[in-house]
């Protein structure tokens, strides 16, 4: 599809990939960036970095969150929205991570999004950054620049999921998340987007 090439190849012209995982999270205890992926739902990446900077201080290992008193949690997820139910997902999945899996992240989806708080986004996360394994991650950005371009009609995540694996090279699926999260966020953003310097106008079908 002449379309989709020319899309990718603008996106790796405007940002070479990187790798960058938005979230911060220690690479030696993976499960921290399952940890604030859930605290990410309805929240921004920013704010998220400045609650887990303490939480995972506070509780360094699964083997803490899991005996943790559960209004300790809470009281530093707070800023993050829906803390109580955050706060159970964090314990819940500590304490099936320890139990169920060894302490070990799994890295299969039916695995991971048995994990509570984890749906296809959230295991998404943990596949690409932390396995190197090409997953599509839907998040708000990707939903509405991925529509924008006309490369999905539809609204629901899943669906837009099994859409873009349909038409963009697997070998594009890890960076065109972070390509077009970043667009999303410097031009095509979602109160006044930035249409007149935008490179990808000629394919966006919400610009015609």
């Amino acid at each position: 599809m002449r379309k989709v090439k020319r899309i990718l190849e603008t996106l790796d012209r405007l940002y070479p990939f990187d790798g960058t995982c938005f979230l911060n999270y220690d690479k030696n205890h993976p499960w921290q960036l399952l940890f604030a992926t859930i605290l990410s739902a309805q929240c921004t990446d920013e704010r998220v970095n400045i609650i887990t900077a303490t939480l995972f201080e506070k509780f360094p290992t699964l083997e803490s969150f899991a005996v943790a008193d559960i209004a300790a949690i809470e009281e530093i997820v707070r800023p993050a929205g829906f803390f109580r139910n955050k706060a159970d997902h964090l314990q819940q999945s500590a304490q099936k991570l320890l139990h169920r899996f060894g302490g070990q992240l799994p890295h299969d989806m039916d695995n991971l999004t048995s994990l509570n708080g984890v749906g296809r986004k959230t295991a998404n996360v943990v596949r690409s950054h932390v396995f190197n394994l090409p997953s599509i991650t839907v998040d708000t950005h990707v939903m509405r620049v991925s529509g924008k371009l006309g490369l999905t009609a539809n609204k629901d995540p899943v669906k837009i999921e099994y859409d873009l694996m349909r038409i963009l090279p697997q070998t594009h699926w890890i960076r065109y998340n972070q390509q077009i999260i970043t667009h999303g966020r410097q031009i095509c953003t979602a109160r006044n987007p930035k249409c007149a310097i935008c490179e990808l106008k000629k394919e966006c079908e919400a610009s015609k």
